[in-house]
C-alpha cells in the first residue's frame, strides 16, 4: 500500500485508527482458550468487528513469539486472514527490528517477502546500514522509533548534544537522508503532547504512528492539534482500550463499540482540519 492508497482509505473510512493486536492468552475471554488456536480465533473476531472503523492493524510480534511455534503460526494466520478478507487495511508488524546490514536484510525479507506486510517498526540505534535494507522494497514502509511514549524515553531520546539538539531530533534529521515521506514513518507517542510541534518542524510531511492514546493517557485532540497535516499524516494506535474492553462473550461487540467511538472522534478532527 503506497501513501496515496493510505490517504484514500483514511478519507473513505473517515478514520486514521490503527487497532493493535497485542493478543495475550491471559487476557482474552476464558471461553476462547478451548479453541484449537485461541489467539487466531480472538484476532479474527476482533478484526471482523472493528474493520469498518479502522484503516490499519498492528500485531505486536512479542505477543506471538512468546508462545513459540504456535504463536508464530497464529501471527501468520492473522496476516493471511487480513490480506484475504480485508486487503485495503494497512498491516504493520510491530517488531522493532534493527541490526547490522545483512541481518536487517533478512528481517526485511521475512516481513516484506514471506509475510508481505506493508510496514515494520525499526529501531534506528545502529544507524544507516541497519535501516536501509528495509528501504529497498517498493511500496513498503519502515516506521522508525523517534519519540516514544514510555517513561524510559527520557533516558536517551531527550538527551542533548553539545549543540543543544536532542537525540530524537538527530534521528529525525539524519533519517531523512535514508528515506522519504513515501516509505518512512515515525513512531511518536501520544503522551508527548506539544512535542509534536517540534517533530513537525523537522518532518512536516511524514506520517506518524502514534501509540499511547487511551489506556496510556494520551490525548487524541492534542495529537491532532499539534501533529495533523493537510493529508492527515497520522495513524493513531489503540490496543488495550479496544481489544480488552470486555473479557466476556460480548468482547467483539464491545470492541466494535469502542472502535466506533474513536472513529467518530477522528471524523470530527478530520472535518475540523479541512481534510474531509
Amino acid at each position: 500500500m503506497n501513501r496515496q492508497d493510505l490517504i484514500i482509505e483514511i478519507k473513505n473510512k473517515k478514520s486514521f485508527l490503527c487497532v493493535g493486536l497485542d493478543t495475550d492468552l491471559r487476557k482474552i475471554p476464558p471461553h476462547l482458550t478451548e479453541e484449537e488456536d485461541p489467539i487466531f480465533k480472538f484476532n479474527k473476531e476482533i478484526i471482523d468487528a472493528t474493520a469498518p472503523y479502522c484503516v490499519a492493524y498492528k500485531p505486536n510480534l512479542a505477543f506471538y513469539e512468546a508462545f513459540g511455534v504456535k504463536g508464530v503460526i497464529a501471527f501468520e494466520k492473522t496476516v493471511r486472514y487480513l490480506k484475504e478478507n480485508y486487503p485495503h487495511h494497512f498491516i504493520i508488524a510491530d517488531a522493532k527490528r534493527g541490526d547490522i546490514g545483512n541481518t536487517s536484510a533478512m528481517y526485511a525479507r521475512t516481513f516484506f517477502e514471506e509475510y508481505d506486510i506493508d510496514a515494520i517498526t525499526v529501531a534506528p540505534y545502529m544507524g544507516e546500514d541497519s535501516v536501509t535494507p528495509f528501504l529497498t522494497y517498493n511500496d513498503k514502509w519502515i516506521i522508525l522509533l523517534a519519540l516514544t511514549s514510555n517513561k524510559g524515553s527520557n533516558d536517551f531520546q531527550l538527551t542533548e548534544n553539545k549543540n543543544g539538539q536532542r537525540l530524537f531530533e538527530e534521528v529525525l534529521y539524519k533519517s531523512q537522508k535514508w528515506g522519504n515521506p513515501k516509505n518512512m514513518m515515525y513512531v511518536v507517542g501520544a503522551t508527548q503532547g506539544k512535542m509534536f510541534k517540534d517533530v513537525r518542524k523537522i518532518v512536516p510531511d511524514s506520517f506518524l504512528l502514534v501509540p499511547g492514546v487511551g489506556a496510556q493517557g494520551g490525548s487524541l485532540e492534542d495529537v491532532c492539534k499539534y501533529g495533523m497535516i493537510k493529508d492527515c499524516g497520522l495513524l493513531v494506535n489503540s490496543s488495550r482500550g479496544i481489544i480488552y474492553a470486555s473479557n466476556k462473550n460480548d468482547f467483539a461487540t464491545v470492541a466494535a463499540q469502542k472502535a466506533c467511538e474513536i472513529q467518530k472522534e477522528m471524523e470530527k478532527e478530520l472535518y475540523a482540519h479541512d481534510i474531509l
